[in-house]
Protein backbone atom coordinates (compact mmCIF):
# COMPACT_ATOMS: atom_id res chain seq x y z
CA UNK A 1 0.00 0.00 0.00
CA UNK A 2 1.45 3.36 -1.05
CA UNK A 3 1.63 5.94 1.31
CA UNK A 4 -1.14 8.81 0.97
CA UNK A 5 -0.05 12.47 2.09
CA UNK A 6 -2.22 12.39 5.06
CA UNK A 7 0.13 9.07 6.37
CA UNK A 8 3.38 10.82 5.60
CA UNK A 9 1.61 13.83 8.02
CA UNK A 10 1.06 11.27 10.40
CA UNK A 11 4.21 10.27 10.51
CA UNK A 12 4.03 7.21 8.90
CA UNK A 13 7.52 6.00 7.17
CA UNK A 14 7.79 3.27 4.67
CA UNK A 15 9.96 1.59 7.45
CA UNK A 16 7.34 1.67 9.69
CA UNK A 17 4.65 0.27 6.60
CA UNK A 18 7.06 -2.64 6.15
CA UNK A 19 6.95 -3.83 9.76
CA UNK A 20 3.03 -4.15 9.60
CA UNK A 21 3.15 -6.33 6.90
CA UNK A 22 1.87 -9.97 7.29
CA UNK A 23 5.33 -12.52 8.12
CA UNK A 24 4.08 -16.41 7.92
CA UNK A 25 5.38 -18.73 10.88
CA UNK A 26 7.67 -21.71 8.81
CA UNK A 27 6.35 -24.13 11.75
CA UNK A 28 2.72 -23.32 12.77
CA UNK A 29 1.42 -21.04 9.61
CA UNK A 30 0.12 -18.11 11.94
CA UNK A 31 0.35 -14.92 10.40
CA UNK A 32 1.34 -12.11 11.77
CA UNK A 33 3.64 -8.43 11.65
CA UNK A 34 6.92 -7.91 12.91
CA UNK A 35 5.66 -5.14 14.39
CA UNK A 36 3.35 -7.65 16.58
CA UNK A 37 6.44 -10.13 17.32
CA UNK A 38 8.54 -7.45 18.86
CA UNK A 39 5.85 -6.08 20.84
CA UNK A 40 4.43 -9.41 22.24
CA UNK A 41 6.67 -12.04 22.10
CA UNK A 42 9.99 -10.74 21.97
CA UNK A 43 9.40 -8.85 25.20
CA UNK A 44 11.84 -9.03 27.65
CA UNK A 45 14.58 -10.75 25.48
CA UNK A 46 17.53 -9.33 25.65
CA UNK A 47 18.55 -9.85 22.33
CA UNK A 48 15.67 -8.17 21.31
CA UNK A 49 17.33 -4.99 22.99
CA UNK A 50 20.31 -5.74 20.70
CA UNK A 51 18.25 -5.23 17.43
CA UNK A 52 18.00 -8.91 16.60
CA UNK A 53 17.38 -9.69 13.48
CA UNK A 54 15.02 -12.65 13.94
CA UNK A 55 11.07 -12.52 14.25
CA UNK A 56 9.51 -15.00 16.88
CA UNK A 57 6.10 -16.59 16.41
CA UNK A 58 2.99 -15.48 18.59
CA UNK A 59 2.20 -18.90 18.62
CA UNK A 60 4.66 -21.79 18.76
CA UNK A 61 7.53 -19.64 19.72
CA UNK A 62 10.04 -20.15 16.92
CA UNK A 63 12.32 -17.71 16.36
CA UNK A 64 13.07 -17.22 12.43
CA UNK A 65 15.01 -14.63 10.57
CA UNK A 66 13.09 -11.88 8.73
CA UNK A 67 14.17 -12.14 5.86
CA UNK A 68 12.52 -12.79 2.17
CA UNK A 69 9.97 -10.21 0.58
CA UNK A 70 9.59 -8.41 3.88
CA UNK A 71 13.46 -7.54 4.31
CA UNK A 72 15.55 -8.19 1.17
CA UNK A 73 19.63 -8.96 2.61
CA UNK A 74 20.98 -8.78 5.44
CA UNK A 75 21.58 -5.32 5.48
CA UNK A 76 17.91 -4.72 5.39
CA UNK A 77 17.09 -7.06 8.27
CA UNK A 78 19.48 -4.95 10.24
CA UNK A 79 18.11 -1.84 9.36
CA UNK A 80 13.95 -2.73 10.08
CA UNK A 81 15.68 -4.52 13.62
CA UNK A 82 16.98 -1.04 14.90
CA UNK A 83 14.15 0.40 13.71
CA UNK A 84 11.93 -1.56 15.76
CA UNK A 85 14.08 -1.07 18.43
CA UNK A 86 13.72 2.45 18.25
CA UNK A 87 10.23 2.45 18.13
CA UNK A 88 9.63 -0.14 20.99
CA UNK A 89 12.23 1.87 22.98
CA UNK A 90 10.30 5.27 22.11
CA UNK A 91 6.53 3.57 23.19
CA UNK A 92 8.06 2.26 26.71
CA UNK A 93 10.10 5.47 27.86
CA UNK A 94 6.51 7.94 26.82
CA UNK A 95 4.56 5.13 29.02
CA UNK A 96 6.86 4.84 31.80
CA UNK A 97 7.01 1.01 31.49
CA UNK A 98 10.13 -1.61 30.95
CA UNK A 99 9.56 -4.43 28.63
CA UNK A 100 9.32 -7.49 30.52
CA UNK A 101 8.08 -10.79 29.41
Amino acid sequence: MPLTEHMRQAGVTPKLMKTTQKIKCPRCGLEFSLFQSRAIACVGCKMAALSCEKARCLRCDLEFPISGPLVPGKLGQRNVSVYMNNILDNYYKSVGKKPSR
